[in-house]
């Protein structure tokens, strides 16, 4: 039963995980937010009539921007040009084609069409177009005008709802050009270290031993085991450095960007300290110390700042 279930989740794309808590809050308020002013602005200027049938796709557009900020689809040059083209392109088809089902399908598909030429991919554009072609005379007496008061002027107030309203979280800066690090290329996230066979054996040749052993010393093998995994593992992560970024990329609020500000070496290298500031997220501005290694295994990426960062 349970592996029908899970080949069932498999085939319909079920996710495995979900976001936390707090960002599914952040989510929905946004969301909530933008989509109020949208219904207010459009149904000052239109009327509540021509506000039921534009506001549907700008409420896509909200899931995207407020659901999924960093998504090529919810950018805002994907927003705006996307409703905006799609809007031109639905008009476009009302005008010159008699056959209203004709002209609702090809309105969606030319949508698309002009979407990827310009480079604008926007699924809500699809439902602009469509509104377009089958909102009746409340959106038919705006002409190509529906695609600038309301189209383009509530795509505008959805972006600055969601600049605004994501500039609040640090881990979800909106546009996704706004994010205060690029990520450099890094490592493999590397897991606990797992003792393979060959680790065993190299333990037993290390301390030359035959299968045949006592307690003592089995503990003793599983210890050099550990040991030779462990150096293994510590001679994989990344080399870390004085003044460089770093990031846990944790989701939501765990994430949190430090910086190296000092560092303190040793003969020995598995006793070298590293002093880093928190310059991000979580535990903003705290100072701490660790030695490299544990250091290195809290990274997962390292980064740039995109501009100059505050002292």
């Amino acid at each position: 039963m349970n592996s029908a279930l899970e080949q069932l989740k498999s085939f319909i794309g079920f996710p495995a995980s979900r976001p936390q808590a707090g960002e599914q809050l952040v989510a929905s308020l946004g969301g909530a937010l933008s989509i109020a002013l949208v219904i207010f602005v459009t149904g000052s200027l239109l009327g509540a009539q021509a506000a039921v049938i534009i506001v549907p796709s700008l409420g896509a557009s909200a899931v995207l921007i407020f659901a999924a900020p960093h998504s090529p689809f919810a950018q805002p040059w994907a927003v705006l040009g996307g409703h905006l083209l799609s809007a031109l392109v639905g008009v476009a088809c009302w005008k010159t084609i008699p056959n209203p089902t004709l002209a609702a399908g090809l309105a969606v598909g030319l949508a698309i069409g002009i979407m990827h030429l310009a480079r604008c991919i926007h699924p809500p554009g699809g439902a602009t177009a469509l509104a377009a072609v089958i909102g009746g005379d409340a959106v038919h007496t705006l002409g190509f005008g529906y695609a600038l008061n309301p189209i383009a002027l509530n795509s505008v107030i959805i972006l600055v709802v969601g600049i605004a309203f994501n500039y609040a979280f640090a881990w979800r800066r909106y546009p996704a050009s706004l994010m205060r690090y690029r990520v450099l290329p890094s490592r493999p996230l590397i897991g606990l270290p797992q003792v393979s066979e060959a680790h065993v054996l190299a333990a037993m040749k290390r301390l030359n031993v035959v299968i045949d052993v006592s307690p003592g010393e089995m503990g003793e093998l599983i210890r050099q085991s550990l040991m030779i995994a462990h150096s293994e593992q510590d001679a994989a992560l990344p080399e870390v450095k004085p003044g460089h970024y770093y990031s846990n990329d944790l989701p939501g609020q765990q994430w949190s960007v430090r910086q190296i500000i000092d560092e303190r070496r040793s003969d020995n290298p598995e006793f070298d300290l590293v002093i880093y500031r928190v310059v991000d997220g979580t535990g903003l501005d705290r100072t701490g110390n660790c030695t490299r290694n544990e250091f290195a295994r809290w990274v997962r990426s390292e980064l740039q700042p995109r501009s100059k960062p505050r002292n």
